[in-house]
């Protein structure tokens, strides 16, 4: 088989290896850590997804904290309309939006801690406040996640961590090694059915050539 053959027959294979590379992930309610280290930074992760991706929406977060000697939440932080705005001032300077960007329609609602001190230990309590746009009608609902914060000295990882971390990449090289060997099992079929074809189209031309 010529090289011209054998990259036509590639060809489908590499379009279809470039489409899966385009591919966007979807949103992923991820639970966030709960170990933050002292004087570093921290994400506070916060994910709510839309269920009826295809109908627009408007959402704002707004995030509370009840401090570990605390029996009550209080306001910490709104992101509305495209705009922050800290409301506690244990907090000012010290909150970042580290969540989803250059939309209104959010489904990433995390923050980030700068300088994390003793005192950022407690609960974290992350509300939605989504508004579905219907032609007709607006349809608002509310989702909450809530998210309890020890600060340490230095971050510590349990087992469960390592394995669960260990597991991903194994998954990850598995994938990735099923799907070289479809892509080879693929050419080989594509390769062979090629020649097949040639040899028949040659066989057909010497027999019209026979008297």
């Amino acid at each position: 088989m010529s090289a011209v053959q054998e990259l036509l027959l590639l060809l489908p294979l590499a379009l279809l290896a470039l489409q899966a590379s385009l591919c966007h992930g979807a949103c992923v309610e991820v639970d966030s850590d709960t170990e933050a280290v002292a004087n570093e930074g921290f994400k506070l992760g916060c994910i709510s997804c839309k269920r009826r991706g295809e109908v627009p929406a408007t959402a704002s977060v707004r995030w509370f904290f009840k401090a570990s000697d605390e029996t009550v939440f209080s306001p910490i932080y709104n992101y509305e309309d495209l705009a922050a705005e800290i409301t506690d001032s244990r907090f000012y300077d010290r909150l970042d939006w580290n969540g989803s960007k250059h939309t209104k329609d959010l489904q990433d609602g995390s923050i980030y801690i700068l300088n994390v001190t003793y005192n950022d230990t407690g609960t974290y309590q992350c509300i939605f406040f989504r508004t579905l746009l219907y032609p007709n009608y607006d349809f608002p609902s509310n989702t909450s996640r809530t998210i309890n914060i020890t600060v340490v000295p230095q971050l510590t990882r349990g087992m469960a961590s390592i394995l669960s971390e260990v597991m991903m990449y194994v998954s990850i090289i598995g994938l990735q090694f099923w799907l070289v060997v479809e892509m080879i099992y693929c050419y080989r079929k594509i390769s062979a059915a090629g020649e097949e074809a040639l040899r028949e189209s040659a066989s057909r031309k010497n027999s019209r050539r026979l008297p």
